[in-house]
């Protein structure tokens, strides 16, 4: 089981990453998001920040439904995400290392190829 404090430290292990204020946790990679707390909205009601749950960029739609139709105890969607590639992660179901993983493939796939190499040298 993971936190938003294991969020914040993988992702800010990661090269060139920017921490962008919020009411939970935002990191972005030359100025793309690439995981987030998920801003749940519930119609008649102010959003509601919740650092329970990643939203976490997955690359296309192929990967996406993988991870929904694979896992759905760790992943999930609703229908403000449908028609992009983004998927919910339940942090209360993940260990730490398969988090650096999503995360780290979360940056890779935002990152452009210049930083790539950083990554890699940095040996993750």
């Amino acid at each position: 089981m993971v936190d938003a404090d294991d969020v914040r430290r993988v992702a800010l292990a990661l090269p060139h990453v920017v921490e962008m204020d919020s009411d939970g946790f935002d990191f972005r990679v030359a100025d793309k998001g690439f995981v987030w707390s998920y801003p749940e909205r519930t119609p008649g009601r102010p959003r509601r920040i919740r650092t329970d749950i990643a939203v976490l960029y997955v690359g296309d739609e192929a990967e996406k439904q993988a991870l929904l139709l694979g896992e759905p105890d760790l992943f999930f969607t609703t229908p403000a995400y449908d028609g992009f590639p983004l998927v919910m992660l339940r942090l209360a179901h993940v260990d730490v290392e398969r988090l650096t993983e999503l995360v780290t493939d979360a940056w890779r796939m935002r990152a452009p190829d210049s930083l790539a190499g950083d990554l890699d040298a940095a040996g993750s």
